[in-house]
């Protein structure tokens, strides 16, 4: 039964992808984690950036969740400015990169990269929010902010 959904997959152009995961979750369910330092009040160019490269480089939109700690992405607040039910949408039909602040960012799906912006906010959110992008990315958790304070959350030699 394992063959045909990768046989199928392997016909498609693009499936390379979906299958290096699935590889790779046997072999180690922790994804690679990359730090970008940056200041708080740089995260989000950081991430910004991030987000750049991974498309440039052939990453689908899709694949790519942004967290941000203190203020909210501008697209996330532009996007929650025609409510809510339209986000979520967005967020289900997992085409574009997804925006999401670090208080509703449980509820969104895993993605094979997850970039959190480490902006501000309580101490808290990046206590809270990191472990869990940490559990939510599939491949690559990629954290832009002060590498002291990331690594006092996730643990030294990030």
């Amino acid at each position: 039964m394992q063959r045909a959904p990768r046989d199928v997959a392997a016909g498609k152009p693009g499936p390379s992808g979906p299958a290096a995961p699935a590889a790779a979750t046997k072999a180690a369910a922790t994804p690679q984690i990359q730090l970008i330092p940056a200041s708080p009040e740089g995260a989000l160019d950081a991430a910004e950036e991030a987000v750049d490269l991974l498309l440039e480089s052939g990453r689908a939109p899709g694949d790519v969740l942004v967290i941000t700690t203190g203020e909210q992405h501008p697209w996330a607040a532009h996007e929650l400015s025609f409510g809510e039910g339209s986000y979520w949408a967005q967020h289900d039909a997992g085409d574009d990169v997804f925006y999401a602040d670090a208080s509703v960012a449980g509820r969104a799906a895993a993605r094979p990269v997850v970039v959190v912006a480490v902006n501000g906010g309580p101490d808290t959110a990046a206590a809270t929010v990191l472990p869990q992008a940490l559990g939510q990315a599939g491949a690559l958790l990629i954290v832009c902010g002060d590498p002291q304070r990331i690594n006092s959350v996730l643990g030294a030699g990030v």
